[in-house]
């Protein structure tokens, strides 16, 4: 594989990319470029891809809160083919099938040039069995009135917009990463999971009866009505519930840390202290292992569209039975409670519970794993984090200053704590889930946006402070 990575070394090189910053970015112009690409974004999900069905089907519906797309956009693909290509390289690296050093500027160009052309591979991927699946079918009107009614011409047309979207994200979030705040992926989610949860608490339109979907209107419209309070608005309240419950609970976490202390070496007096949270890892490596099983879905939903149904049955975009039924996520109260008259499933007790087994063990074992690769790839493991401490003149109090020596000493807690959070949010993922939450985001997409808003919040703080003391951005290694 070595080998393979030089020769591709000079096409690695070349990858398109986003111009990164000469010297230091001011707080004020990350906020700009930030607000910039979040208006760019939201406008991008209102601009339709020309020339398609409205009897189109959206093979990413209930994963479309973590991808961060707009069904039927230009940014249909969202954040998918970012994430996929990252599940991949993860995967390839946690198994030493690439060795790349991260710690060289060779070695950094090689993994960004890889992980770059993964994302324009991904985006082919994905966007392809959408056309050729027929899920994202040409208008006959437009392909009649343009094209003399050859749809295959149009149907070419709607796969380029569909890569241009994905192309378009890609860029965006690297625009985000190097001149802004965070990262264009979290930005992406927060804007997404907002919005359908801000929909969620006032859209006063009928869905799937005679009263408003949004919370509030709802409860006034069922409390003015004299209906059923349990029967119309049971599940919302509980909803309601989880939301508050998972704010508060991811809140305090995120906030829940072992503080590992340091001394500077040649600064008397200069102290610091290394935080390892509980969720150290973040709660991303979720986004990674929602969107294999996405991927897992949209193979079974592409494969019986075209007949094949060995590995289940779908009606519209909804597994029914077979395996596919199985490895399904729980993304709602009605997928699990067969007592409920809102279970629609037809499956027998033995069935749900057997499924409801196998997500809770993807969940659980997946995130503790891809947590793992996560560290270890982003620079976050405890050799990584030992070669910082000690570049930046720090060291930790009556320990040799030592790499090796900060190496042990933060084994006792990165591999532990990474392992730790990642089983905890996996959790926390499945509960959430079960019980629903505002706006029909899943409670992973809730969790997922309340944690990555909160280290937003930390991030912010942190740029402030360096921009108020600039002698620290080189005493922590900012510049």
């Amino acid at each position: 594989m070595g080998e393979i990575l030089d020769r591709m070394e000079p096409i690695l090189a070349k990858m398109p990319a986003v111009k990164t910053p000469e010297g230091h970015v001011h707080f004020k112009n990350k906020l700009a470029w930030t607000a910039a690409i979040l208006i760019l974004y939201f406008a991008l999900t209102n601009i339709p891809v020309f020339g398609l069905s409205p009897e189109s089907q959206d093979m990413f519906q209930y994963f479309r809160a973590l991808l961060a797309g707009s069904s039927g956009s230009i940014v249909h693909l969202g954040i998918g083919p970012i994430v996929t290509a990252s599940i991949v390289l993860q995967l390839l690296k946690g198994a030493d099938l690439i060795h790349i050093d991260t710690s060289e500027i060779r070695g950094q160009i090689q993994y960004m040039g890889l992980q770059k052309l993964m994302i324009f591979i991904m985006i082919v991927v994905e966007a392809l069995p959408m056309i050729v699946g027929g899920f994202l079918k040409p208008d006959p009107a437009i392909a009649s009135a343009l094209f003399g009614g050859n749809s295959g011409v149009l149907a070419i047309l709607i796969f380029i917009q569909i890569c241009i979207g994905g192309v378009l994200i890609f860029l965006m979030d690297e625009v985000v990463t190097k001149w802004g705040i965070g990262s264009g992926v979290g930005l992406f989610i927060i804007a997404g999971i907002s919005e359908a949860i801000i929909n969620g608490f006032i859209n006063w339109a009928p869905v799937n009866d005679m009263y408003p979907v949004g919370f509030f209107p709802r409860l006034f419209a069922v409390v003015l009505d004299g209906a059923n309070f349990i029967q119309y608005f049971g599940t919302d309240l509980i909803a309601f519930i989880t939301t508050i419950a998972i704010f508060i609970l991811i809140v305090y976490v995120e906030s829940t840390r072992v503080e590992i202390p340091l001394a500077h070496t040649q600064v008397r007096g200069a102290r610091a202290r290394f935080p390892v949270k509980l969720i150290y890892a973040s709660v991303l490596p979720m986004i990674l292992v929602r969107v294999l099983q996405a991927n897992v879905q949209m193979i079974g939903l592409f494969l019986n569209n075209i007949g094949i149904t060995i590995f289940g049955t779908f009606e519209g975009q909804t597994p029914t039975g077979g395996l596919m039924w199985y490895l399904a996520p729980i993304n709602h109260p009605s997928d699990w409670m067969w007592w409920m008259p809102s279970y629609v499933g037809g499956h027998a007790p033995w069935e749900v519970l057997i499924r409801l087994g196998i997500d809770t063990t993807i969940m659980v074992v997946g995130g503790a794993i891809f947590a793992l690769f996560w560290v270890k790839t982003a620079g976050l493991d405890s050799k990584a984090v030992a070669r910082q401490i000690q570049l930046s003149g720090m060291s930790i109090p009556g320990y040799r200053r030592n790499p090796a020596v900060l190496e042990k000493v933060l084994d006792r807690y990165i591999p532990r704590v990474t392992v730790i959070g990642g089983v905890f949010i996996g959790i926390m993922s499945v509960v959430a889930n079960l019980f629903g939450v505002i706006g029909a985001v899943s409670g992973t997409g809730l969790l997922l946006t309340v944690s990555i808003t909160y280290r937003l919040y930390e991030q912010i703080a942190s740029e402030q402070i360096m921009e108020m003391y600039p002698f620290m951005r080189t005493f922590f290694g900012k510049e």
